[in-house]
């Protein structure tokens, strides 16, 4: 194994000479006496950690594993653009997919915190020609609210050959009214309308528009430079983009995901802004994490409230706080992480705060030993 593959460490708070001794001696030598126990654990998790990586041999992506604000292992396999067979890059920029909903959240964390909103207002207070009484930000947040899904509405009913975005989406609830799946805070079911409406939220409070709230309060300040929702015509100008893919068995190749019939909804509803959209690369990612946990921008209680479960109208809870799934350790101790699918690509931010360890895994052709791959650094996370 190459020490250059294995650490990208860009804040040399271990130290690049220390780390490099560290690995050379545990992966490559195997000599393990002059380690100590958490030394020799933690060459253990990484070399693992790559073992796994490039064990799953169709995946395009790329990896990072971070642990007390250094980076241990950076690497990529696969292809940025599988046409031209152009390698990815550690820096190359993803989709993030539902990745993107903790940004939504903390835009709405930090008008709350600032006093602009309340968590318990209604929907209604703000789009009040909607039809769904009783539903709170909260329960948005949550994936609590029982909102219809927008999608089988503009499947049904939009013209494909235009694309639409929040606006069109609220035009759409108002004029059809789909009825509510369930009661406000009966029960947790995904909703990518929540997400979309805590966008416009955040746009009627601040009076911005939501992409450029988030690059001003979210992204610039915690030094995300790398990280914008872009629209396709910016991405079409960049020399870094990770294009997603989807393999064709009858053609026995790798297609833009642009290319299938049904992926068509990202381009017809390409504008919409909350659910997703955000495109960022890896070390964005690490940093952002450094950010939530230094208190750069929000207070304890604020991300508090955000790492915990939703609570139910029946009194139970279910583990999903503010954009992020929430997974109780043996030890008491809290995974933070989200993952994100969308056409070509699949995607996971896995966080442990109380032990700064980051796991963030970004792919562009949805490979199939993603979610057992995962559930692996995951455990290893955990350990």
């Amino acid at each position: 194994m190459i020490v250059s593959k294995i650490i990208n460490n860009y804040y040399t708070i271990l130290g690049f000479a220390f780390i490099s001794s560290l690995f050379i001696s545990s992966c490559e030598t195997g000599s393990k006496n002059n380690l100590t126990g958490k030394q020799q654990a933690q060459a253990q998790w990484i070399q693992t950690a790559d073992s796994l990586f490039n064990a799953v041999d169709s995946l395009s992506g790329v990896l990072l594993i971070a642990e007390n604000d250094s980076i241990l292992l950076l690497e990529t396999k696969g292809f940025r653009d599988y046409v031209n067979k152009v390698p990815l890059e550690k820096s190359d920029i993803f989709e993030l997919a539902s990745v993107s909903k903790q940004f939504t959240a903390a835009a709405i964390m930090l008008l709350e915190q600032q006093g602009k909103l309340d968590y318990n207002d209604l929907l209604q207070d703000y789009f009040p020609n909607l039809p769904y009484d009783g539903v709170t930000i909260k329960q948005m947040l949550h994936h609590t609210s029982g909102l219809p899904d927008y999608m089988k509405l503009f499947y049904d009913h939009w013209d494909k050959t235009k694309v639409a975005g929040n606006k069109e989406i609220l035009e759409y609830l108002e004029r059809y009214s789909p009825p509510m799946l369930f009661e406000p805070g009966e029960k947790y079911e995904y909703s990518n309308t929540g997400y979309v409406l805590l966008a416009s939220i955040v746009e009627e409070v601040s009076g911005t528009d939501f992409i450029d709230f988030v690059d001003n309060e979210l992204f610039e300040k915690a030094g995300l430079s790398q990280t914008a929702i872009r629209s396709k015509e910016e991405k079409l100008q960049m020399n870094d983009m990770a294009w997603g893919y989807i393999f064709d068995a009858e053609k026995a190749r790798y297609m833009p995901a642009d290319s299938f019939p049904y992926t068509d909804y990202a381009t017809f509803l390409g504008e919409r802004k909350g659910p997703g959209r955000v495109s960022s690369n890896a070390s964005d990612l690490f940093k952002w994490d450094a950010f939530l946990r230094t208190g750069g921008l929000f207070a304890d209680s604020t991300l508090q409230a955000a790492y915990s479960p939703a609570q139910l109208n029946n009194g139970e809870s279910f583990p999903y706080g503010f954009g992020w799934d929430i997974v109780a350790t043996e030890d008491g101790q809290k995974i933070i992480k989200h993952n994100g699918e969308n056409p070509g690509y699949r995607t996971i931010f896995i966080r442990l705060p109380a032990k700064k360890r980051v796991v963030v895994l970004l792919t562009n052709n949805q490979p199939p030993g993603f979610g057992k791959l995962t559930s692996e650094l995951e455990k290893l996370i955990i350990k």
